[in-house]
């Protein structure tokens, strides 16, 4: 245990570090809070989990569909000139969004609105990230750095799903969503006024021409991530529908938190760890894994033993990812840094819309037990889709 804090520890340390590692997990907690919240306050307003799952799929498609923009501007631009901007424009569409719902205005603003939210969204993990590899040259100090944002985007994934089911189910429907408002507005200006640490804009090759994206490396990781985001996003609503059928709808973040704390407790062993095989083999392992881990939902009846196989479930998921971006890290050129680890993100969050949707329809046509078999074939097509990614060497 001591070894692997040290590990840890020896990164934090670098100047800045702390600092900016520390403003991105607040920035990245409306990751978490988003879906979920818009699920908790449309479905409350209109008593649809297919409405309900259906705006929130606008969302995260409007977010998959700049995602690669936001890097491409932010590897361009820095990440003091766009960051700041974007975080503006997703406070002011998901309020009008959030009025929209309140206020009972015609669908389609709420729709309209959501999709300028999803637009908006800055990509926070992949900016973070990409400082990491700008601030460190080891490669098995930027697995340990990697790690540490997998955690810290567990501990996003712990915290988020509970504070936003609290504040929306005891207190009102909209303070979840206005929660997630405030923290990434305040986290996303804290990470972008840290100016030393930042990557220079601009980067390219020794030419001066920008260098080629190696689509034969990012392209397979994207739809593995793809089929990973549907998993998520069924799991999602489907754990929601399984709490309120259990008649405590509240408990759904707590069962999200226990999923998401297996994850983390998995990515920090990943980070202290010197690993003899490379990114693709655990990458594949680790997608069989998170496959076989959604299984048994469908057969669980109980909240307590929910926990229990979501918690262990939650092991594959931190070692799965960090493998993902560690191969984009090796393999993409550093001025595309960013835009690369998006794409991935993109893939993550275009998988989450028709997961979600999709189990939000079987929830209210068949029940929460079998929308967990649409997690399950999420997981199973993400596991084929790791036989294809091969590493590849970053070019020059």
């Amino acid at each position: 245990m001591r070894l692997m804090l040290d590990s840890y520890r020896w990164v934090l340390a670098r100047p800045g570090a702390f600092a900016f590692s520390s403003a991105a997990l607040v920035a990245r907690l409306p990751i978490s809070m988003v879906g979920l919240g818009i699920v908790l306050l449309v479905e409350e307003r209109t008593g649809s989990y297919g409405l309900a799952g259906t705006v929130a799929a606008v969302f995260v498609l409007a977010e998959a569909a700049f995602a690669v923009l936001h890097g491409r501007w932010v590897d361009h631009f820095g990440q003091s000139r766009v960051l700041p901007l974007a975080i503006s424009l997703f406070g002011a569409g998901l309020g009008l969004m959030m009025l929209a719902v309140e206020q009972d205005w015609p669908r389609a603003w709420t729709y309209v609105f959501a999709a300028l939210a999803g637009a908006s969204l800055p990509q926070v993990g992949a900016s973070v990230r990409t400082r990491w590899s700008h601030l460190l040259d080891e490669p098995g100090e930027k697995q340990t750095a990697f790690a540490l944002e997998a955690v810290l985007d567990e501990v996003v994934f712990v915290v988020g799903p509970v504070l936003v089911t609290l504040l929306a189910t005891g207190w009102h429907p909209v303070a979840g969503l206005t929660c997630a408002v405030v923290s990434g507005v305040l986290g996303t200006f804290a990470l972008a006024v840290q100016r030393r640490t930042e990557p220079p804009a601009g980067r390219s090759s020794p030419t001066g021409v920008p260098s080629p994206m190696p689509w034969r490396l990012v392209l397979p990781l994207a739809l593995v991530c793809l089929t990973l985001g549907a998993l998520f996003g069924a799991a999602e609503v489907t754990t929601v529908a399984f709490a309120e059928e259990q008649g405590q709808r509240w408990v759904a973040g707590w069962l999200l938190a226990a999923w998401s704390f297996g994850s983390l407790v998995a990515g920090l062993v990943t980070g202290a760890i010197v690993w003899r095989s490379g990114p693709d083999v655990r990458l594949r392992w680790g997608s069989a894994a998170m496959a076989l881990a959604m299984a048994p939902l469908m057969f669980v009846s109980s909240v307590p033993l929910m926990a229990v196989v979501l918690l262990v479930g939650g092991l594959a998921i931190a070692p799965t990812m960090i493998s993902a971006m560690t191969m984009v890290e090796q393999g993409v050129p550093p001025g595309r840094l960013t835009e690369g680890m998006a794409v991935l993100h993109t893939g993550i969050v275009a998988g989450v819309a028709p997961g979600a949707s999709i189990a939000g329809f079987v929830v209210d046509h068949s029940g929460a037990s079998a929308a967990y078999a649409v997690a399950l074939a999420g997981g199973v097509l993400g596991a084929l889709a790791a036989q294809t990614a091969r590493p590849t060497h970053r070019m020059p």
